[in-house]
């Protein structure tokens, strides 16, 4: 419909009607305003946005009742109440209507609310909500062969029916820019999210030279994390390299000794001075490290939480994987979820076909509830390492998680 100039309605257009005033506010208020261009057309009662003029905001009201046109700035308060009540008149007509079929009035209030509203609504059915679930590409390889490319791993969690995908970054063949933007092209053309990024770095060592090679890597690789637009990546305290091997390291169930002549409590100032070093990259590129349980200084909870909750930063969080405790597994999620540092991803770990190194007999359902009762409200990344074929046990791994967590 073509816009008419202001003051006058457009023809068939019922109670549509623009008039200039100073300043765009909120749903329930007709005007147009070149002096704060926005570039939308806000539909008011019905909630949807459309693409409007630049330069130009304008609001519709339902025709009934008739709109006030608003041809000087009203008391703000009193726009605030009015705004208020048509919001709750649309809400509670359409939770009856969602009633009426059946479905419920949770998902139709998420819809239709404001953010701040959906910041306090209740979840999902009595006391639960369905958490978004990615899969990780690691997946899909596991360490064991030729590497699976990140697009075939990214076509594949569409078809299994995936809401997002982890990043595994030394899967990765090509971190040229041009790969990166293919890959976040891939994944949003398949309605999936980019949602993790899983790195390695190592920052136990007495060497400063190597800290600071390592402190490096780690700045660049937040730099891809950002290319991709990716909002955590996963990082490593490192571990002391005392080990023959990684089976060695899984045989001693992760432990291993120091260096000769050195000690945990030097490594963990070694860790925390690099992790440090890192946050104002992070924060520069929007994206929040989150410190794994995985070996080395994170081999416990107790490791985890020493670092992250030394530094005390909002861009160092941490990322819970529930196959890496091999003792007290729930007490240590718990107490990684009851901390004040927020869980930045949570990696669901399944083991379908015996494990590679190990199994455990993970109750799902437990740690489903361990989260909701902390009030973790976020993804949810399968590592399927188990020896089934990745075809048959990532999709039964999915659907055993869908069970829990939705």
């Amino acid at each position: 419909m073509p816009r008419p100039p202001p003051g006058r309605s457009a023809p068939g257009a019922g109670e549509w009607r623009w008039t200039p005033y100073r300043r765009p506010w909120a749903d329930g208020i007709v005007g147009l305003t070149p002096a704060e261009p926005t570039g939308q057309r806000l539909v008011g009662r019905a909630g949807r946005r459309d693409a409007g003029p630049i330069g130009y905001s304008t609001i519709l009201i339902h025709p009934k009742p008739p709109p006030r046109i608003l041809t000087e700035r009203r008391s703000v308060r009193r726009l605030d109440a009015m705004i208020d009540i048509h919001r709750r008149g649309f809400l509670g007509r359409a939770g009856l209507v969602a009633g009426a079929l059946g479905l419920g009035s949770a998902p139709v209030s998420k819809l239709a609310a404001s953010p701040s509203d959906d910041a306090a609504a209740p979840p999902a059915g009595p006391g639960r909500q369905r958490y978004p679930i990615g899969v990780s590409t690691y997946s899909f390889w596991q360490f064991r062969g030729e590497r699976l490319g990140i697009l075939e791993c990214i076509d594949r969690a569409a078809d299994m029916g995936f809401d997002g995908v982890e990043l595994l970054l030394v899967q990765m063949r090509d971190t040229s820019n041009p790969a990166l933007q293919e890959i976040k092209s891939r994944a949003h053309s398949l309605g999936l999210a980019l949602m993790g990024f899983s790195t390695h770095q190592g920052f136990v060592s007495p060497d400063p030279e190597f800290r600071r090679s390592e402190v490096e890597k780690t700045l660049g690789q937040i730099e891809l994390a950002y290319r991709l637009g990716i909002p955590t990546m996963r990082i490593n305290t490192g571990r002391w390299g005392t080990s023959g091997s990684f089976d060695e390291l899984m045989a001693n169930k992760g432990i291993e000794p120091t260096l000769p002549g050195h000690t945990e409590d030097e490594a963990f100032e070694w860790v925390i001075a690099a992790i440090e070093s890192l946050l104002p990259k992070a924060a520069e590129c929007g994206v929040v490290l989150g410190l794994e349980n995985h070996w080395g200084l994170g081999r416990t909870a107790e490791g985890v939480l020493r670092i992250v909750e030394a530094i005390d930063s909002p861009w160092l969080q941490m990322t819970l994987d529930t196959g890496n405790f091999l003792e007290d597994s729930y007490e240590q999620m718990g107490a990684m979820a009851a901390s004040e540092v927020p869980i930045s991803l949570v990696q669901a770990k399944t083991y379908y076909g015996g494990g590679r190194w190990y199994a455990l007999d993970l109750d799902y359902a437990r740690i489903a509830s361990i989260l909701r009762d902390s009030g973790y409200r976020g993804w949810i990344s399968l590592e399927f390492e188990g020896n089934e074929d990745a075809e048959v046990g990532v999709p039964e791994s999915l659907a055993m998680l869908r069970k829990h967590f939705s």
